[in-house]
């Protein structure tokens, strides 16, 4: 459900936007998990004699794998079409591309959306994100963990496997039966689709072909989420100062990508509208963006200012910023005697 302040913003602009057109949207399906799967068939063709071609055809296929998420993740809020049922049997389709559960991933995704920037209730569908304070308390081998999970060569390197390849496959009993379902579902399928292909060419050939692109996508992926909500002046607020419509106009980034990388991302990159109303197709963001003025002055990063965001892992409450390690220990030494953890 939409929150009030949401409501009282999208109401009179927004929801012209959060019309699906089904021609677009099939296209938007033709456009990205087509061209993946044509180019997974090509890179098989060229081995044997052509590696560095086969190896060269990964990057435009993890390029279309990183649109075939967003096309899922456009299933998962109910926007890529008008219907429920299609958006979900979609959604479960392009999920087991993606190796995501649909149902497991489109509820967590729905909490990262109501939660987004409440200090209180961080944790699910973030990048795990201290305070100054916080890190402070901390024990050294506290701190020493946190540094190596915000280190990028972890967080991009590892990441992708853990986030996208090991954690989607693992189902607890904690999990309410639906997620769980979802999860062992999604599972069976891939071990069916991928023993069956691992028979047929191999299981060298099946990771030759396969695991480049993924591990690709997977960081351009973690990335991408990464800077929409990690840059110097994001927004991190306890609950009695949380605002729904603050945090997705200030705590979520407008990043300006050149148009090829903005096709294969599928306009994520706008994420401010996004989060103001999901139910907007990713094909419909950027007109929401240039045809309203409550966008037009929102966070804004170029392609060189995010990368630079990997520097910042601290939120500095007192001053409203994401800081560095450096700047956190200048503005704020470290306890001599830290509260273990």
């Amino acid at each position: 459900m939409a929150h009030p302040s949401m409501r009282r913003l999208e109401r009179p602009t927004l929801t012209v936007y959060a019309q699906p057109r089904p021609g677009r949207s099939a296209l938007e399906i033709v456009t990205s998990i087509v061209p993946y799967l044509s180019l997974s068939v090509l890179m098989y063709l060229t081995l044997g004699g052509a590696e560095l071609v086969t190896l060269a055809l990964a990057i435009p296929a993890a390029g279309f794998l990183v649109r075939t998420f967003v096309v899922f993740h456009d299933c998962a809020h109910g926007s890529l079409w008008s219907s429920k049922r299609v958006n979900a049997y979609v959604g479960r389709v392009l999920g087991f591309v993606v190796l995501c559960p649909y149902q497991r991933w489109r509820h967590d995704h729905a909490i990262h959306h109501a939660t987004s920037g409440d200090l209180e209730r961080r944790g699910v569908g973030d990048i795990i994100t201290l305070t100054v304070s916080e890190y402070r308390l901390r024990s050294f081998r506290g701190r020493l963990a946190y540094r190596l999970m915000r280190n990028p060569l972890v967080m991009f390197g590892l990441g992708p496997i853990l986030a996208m390849m090991v954690g989607p496959r693992i189902a607890t009993r904690s999990q309410r039966p639906r997620m769980r379902h979802s999860v062992l579902g999604t599972d069976l399928a891939l071990l069916a689709v991928v023993g069956g292909l691992c028979a047929l060419i191999g299981f060298e050939t099946f990771l030759i072909v396969w695991m480049p692109a993924a591990l690709l996508a997977g960081s351009a992926g973690i990335w991408l989420f990464y800077v929409q909500h990690q840059f110097e002046d994001a927004y991190w607020q306890r609950p009695a100062d949380w605002d729904y419509a603050d945090a997705a106009l200030r705590g979520s980034s407008y990043l300006k990508l050149p148009k090829i990388l903005q096709f294969f991302t599928g306009s994520i990159g706008l994420h401010h509208v996004h989060h103001l109303n999901a139910r907007i197709p990713s094909y419909n963001l950027q007109r929401a963006h240039d045809e309203n003025k409550i966008f037009h002055d929102v966070p804004t990063l170029s392609l060189w200012a995010a990368l630079q965001t990997v520097k910042l892992k601290l939120w500095d409450e007192d001053s409203g910023k994401l800081v560095s390690f450096a700047q956190a220990r200048h503005g704020l030494p470290m306890s001599a005697s830290p509260v273990p953890q």
